[in-house]
């Protein structure tokens, strides 16, 4: 092992940050929450370097995590400096990985936020002539909800990913890999009628002399491309106008997508593959609430389910 220069760990998390872009393709927003993790942890240790950090090191840490932070944001830290050390051993760059045998702490049960299907349609129906963007708010609505896309992957798009022939939309998901996910009637018919309002909108953004991306999918009033935070907004403004008591987000509406497949009977691993999951583990979580869902109409509707009261 080389001797370490001072400015050590600056050099290997530039060199995890290459590898995160070049080979693993992850996006702006997946290599700023490592870096920000990892560096969180850096600033720890000082003046300690990386390649010496031991188990024990690892444990004070956590230990100053776990009063400020939910249990679901210690192990994401975690997570991103396991896979800072993994790589860094793999690459030689130091000799060993402190996290091995640490105990995490125990995460609280995570149980995904949804609409039943009543909601959904309220929710759907809300955009109207009252709403300056209703062809799009709606399109874009229902786009998430029949595909379970991430609203990542939505504002993404292009109009290219499209096709109206087979009602199939190509989705660029995490570390650039594309999925065919079906559009359905409803979603298309939308994006048929919020077209003509798009066409408008880049029409007035090239009169006033800007440059445009012609093929972006979604735009904003101004004829660029629509922001993450902007379709937050929007759903958001029509679950609250609709009375729908929970708040209401795009992963949201992704979460309602795989939990109603699973209740009409889909198989997990269908939905794994159009969710864009890499681990089947990750799709399982909707198992729970599909469980839940049958205990309750069994309980409704069996006879013999519950004892008749005296």
């Amino acid at each position: 092992m080389k001797k370490e220069s001072q400015n050590e760990s600056g050099l290997l998390t530039e060199v995890f940050t290459r590898w995160l872009i070049v080979e693993k393709a992850y996006s702006d927003h997946t290599v700023d929450n490592y870096l920000r993790d990892i560096n969180a942890f850096i600033a720890f240790i000082k003046p300690k370097q990386l390649s010496v950090v031991t188990a024990a090191d690892v444990r004070a840490y956590i230990y100053s995590l776990v009063n400020k932070n939910k249990s679901s944001s210690v192990a994401r830290k975690l997570s991103a400096l396991q896979t800072f050390y993994i790589f860094l051993v793999r690459e030689k760059k130091v000799d060993h990985n402190p996290l091995i045998g640490v105990s995490r702490p125990r995460q609280e049960k995570y149980m995904p936020v949804f609409l039943n299907v009543d909601e959904i349609f309220r929710l759907m129906e809300e955009p109207d002539d009252r709403d300056t963007f209703a062809a799009r708010d709606k399109a874009i609505m229902e786009l998430l909800y029949s595909t379970g896309m991430r609203v990542a992957e939505l504002v993404n798009l292009n109009k290219g990913a499209l096709d109206f022939g087979t009602e199939m939309v190509t989705v660029t998901g995490k570390g650039n890999k594309e999925r065919l996910v079906p559009m359905g009637a409803p979603a298309v018919e939308a994006l048929q009628r919020y077209f003509s309002q798009r066409d408008l909108l880049i029409r007035e953004r090239l009169n006033r002399g800007h440059d445009i991306n012609s093929a972006v999918l979604f735009v904003n009033s101004r004829g660029s491309r629509i922001t993450t935070r902007s379709v937050e907004r929007l759903v958001q403004f029509y679950s609250q106008r609709a009375g729908i008591l929970i708040r209401v987000t795009p992963h949201a509406l992704r979460h309602s997508f795989a939990t109603h497949l699973l209740e009409m009977g889909a198989d997990l691993r269908i939905v794994q593959e159009l969710l864009g999951h890499v681990s089947l583990s990750t799709t399982q979580k909707y198992t729970h609430l599909t469980i839940d869902h049958l205990m309750d109409v069994y309980d409704k509707s069996h006879p013999k389910a519950r004892k008749k009261l005296l």
